[in-house]
């Protein structure tokens, strides 16, 4: 629940590690829902469209290691090198960093939920709707 109302991350920066995470899976109800939050949040959309293509170039700098983390965290199937989950630390501080994961892990949860939604709209529909 702090993480939902923005307690220890703030919903900004949150929006921003689940964009990094839609750039790497590329689910489409994923995107239009974190692009519409980080709207709501007031990130940019140049910023927007950047993160949804992995770059992290319009990105505030304090929050650029963990949006990169993101990224890797996703593209490694949620098993980040141990030198990747070390400089998040050393970047955040270990509570931080445990924060991070935690909502990454809770967008992983998302994505699946999505892709199983998604699949079944698709068989439901005779492969007019969802994939």
């Amino acid at each position: 629940m702090k993480l939902q109302r923005g307690k220890l991350v703030p919903r900004a920066f949150r929006e921003r590690l689940m964009l990094a995470v839609v750039s790497v899976y590329g689910c489409r109800y994923c995107s239009w829902l974190h692009t519409g939050a980080a709207l709501r949040c007031g990130i940019a959309e140049e910023e927007i469209v950047a993160l949804l293509t992995g770059s992290v170039d319009n990105c505030p700098q304090e929050e650029a290691v963990a949006v990169l983390y993101a990224q890797h965290w996703a593209d490694s199937d949620a098993k980040p090198e141990p030198e990747a989950v070390k400089r998040v630390e050393q970047t955040y501080g270990a509570e931080n960093a445990k924060v991070i994961d935690s909502i990454l892990h809770m967008n992983r949860i998302g994505e699946y939920v999505f892709s199983v939604w998604g699949l079944f709209l698709y068989r439901v529909s005779f492969g007019k709707w969802g994939r």
